[in-house]
């Protein structure tokens, strides 16, 4: 598989908010201090395609994060349609099965072929950041968070997904189930100076590639900052320093 090279600065900041022209600012502020911008459900509910497009003019990777899952025709017509707008990565849920993340990949070829863009990484949502093992039975799963990870993760490498989106926690795992070609992207990461917040299963950025993470999505530890730009700095001196 034709893995995405990844940049330099492996930080990709996640502008979770519904304001376009905060998410601009955020943009601005960032550009240099951060390898791109992860877009999910939030602020694509509120700004569409236009929004997404804004924010790709300013120059840094986007990361449109919409966890698509439904019918396999369903998420092909949304995936082909997200594709053209030129993100460098894009996710659907490993639970929506095979066929249905074979007919995603198929489709954001189409879409960002007929757009004029190189095809946008697909990733598979294996078990949400917000997740532990007692949250996860309660959905009806009987086996460990970490069998359903790799479970779904090998589902989505088989179908034809890029990598897949998991905790710190399963990096090592997947790096050894899925193969070093296999793209792993990387939430629930906090440096020790932030809060955990609602994410659970948290680790510190520079372990977190230690244990073979490509990508590494951060939010509020930068977004929520009084100085944004000066948050991102502190993390990727971090990350030069092995801190």
């Amino acid at each position: 598989m034709n893995r995405m090279t990844p940049p330099r600065n492996r930080v990709f900041c996640a502008l979770d908010t519904a304001d376009a022209e905060h998410a601009q600012r955020l943009a601005a502020a960032l550009a240099g201090t951060v390898g791109g911008l992860k877009l999910g459900l939030e602020f694509f509910t509120a700004n569409g395609p236009g929004g997404v497009a804004a924010l790709r003019a300013s120059g840094l990777p986007i990361f449109l994060d919409l966890k698509f899952h439904d019918i396999p025709n369903t998420v092909a017509g949304a995936v082909r349609a997200a594709a053209a707008l030129g993100p460098r990565l894009l996710t659907v849920h490993a639970g929506g099965g095979g066929a249905m993340i074979a007919a995603a990949r198929a489709a954001a070829e189409e879409g960002a072929a007929a757009a004029g863009h190189p095809r946008p990484r697909l990733l598979a949502v294996t078990v949400l950041t917000s997740l532990d093992a007692a949250a996860l039975a309660a959905t009806g799963v009987a086996g460990t968070l970490d069998a359903q990870v790799r479970r779904l993760a090998r589902l989505a490498r088989d179908a034809g997904a890029d990598g897949a989106v998991c905790s710190p926690h399963e990096v090592a795992m997947l790096r050894d189930a899925c193969g070093p070609d296999f793209l792993l992207v990387v939430p629930g990461v906090r440096p020790a100076w932030a809060a955990a917040q609602d994410q659970k299963r948290v680790m510190p950025p520079a372990v977190a590639l230690a244990q073979g993470a490509d990508l590494l999505v951060i939010g509020r530890p930068i977004t929520g900052a009084d100085d944004p730009a000066a948050a991102a700095r502190r993390i990727q001196s971090e990350l030069a320093g092995g801190a």
